[in-house]
């Protein structure tokens, strides 16, 4: 089952967030350490109005345990969406920060996928994914995105697999990122 997240997931997502972003958990956060980052993603997760806010969030479950969560929203809300995380960085450290913007604004954009590492290969990313599409046919979208790092070539297959294409690459916190798209056949 699929659900809408809750911001009483924070705690278990948080960290789930923080493996599957990497570096751009300290770029977001400002926190220099793991468990800082953790803690702050956690606070923004319950939060609404923010890239990572429970309000876009879907989450996989496995009877009652929590084993996956997918993060989306549509690119022309990106920099309302990132506002927060800037704010908070301007504040630590008293200059604008430039945060790499990730979607394009024609675009329903899937910021975030990652599955628990026990249920890993047993097709909760690839559930997440579908849903993630219908979300976007849901909301009247036709074109979906994503990034993935130029290593992951693991998630570049399922990625591939489902349809997406390359076309472009973008760097963000120190790392390339293909920027893959898919169009969708929206019901009219």
């Amino acid at each position: 089952m699929i659900r809408y997240a809750a911001a009483e997931d924070a705690h278990w997502a948080a960290p789930l967030i923080f493996e599957a972003i990497g570096d751009i958990a300290y770029t977001l956060t400002g926190a220099g350490r793991p468990e800082d980052a953790i803690q702050v993603l956690a606070s923004f997760f319950r939060e609404k109005n923010n890239r990572i806010s429970y309000e876009n969030s879907l989450v996989a479950m496995a009877g009652e345990e929590p084993v996956g969560l997918l993060i989306c929203y549509h690119g022309s809300r990106t920099e309302e969406l990132d506002r927060p995380f800037a704010d908070r960085l301007q504040h630590m450290t008293g200059t604008a920060p430039t945060i790499v913007k990730e979607a394009r604004s024609d675009e329903f954009y899937l910021d975030t996928l990652v599955v628990s590492p026990r249920h890993r290969g047993k097709g909760v990313g690839k559930k997440l994914l579908l849903r993630f599409e219908e979300e976007a046919v849901k909301q009247g979208y036709d074109r979906t995105a994503l990034l993935v790092e130029e290593e992951n070539r693991r998630a570049r297959n399922l990625y591939e697999q489902m349809g997406y294409h390359p076309d472009g690459m973008l760097r963000v916190s120190g790392h390339g990122y293909h920027h893959m798209v898919k169009l969708l056949a929206v019901p009219i």
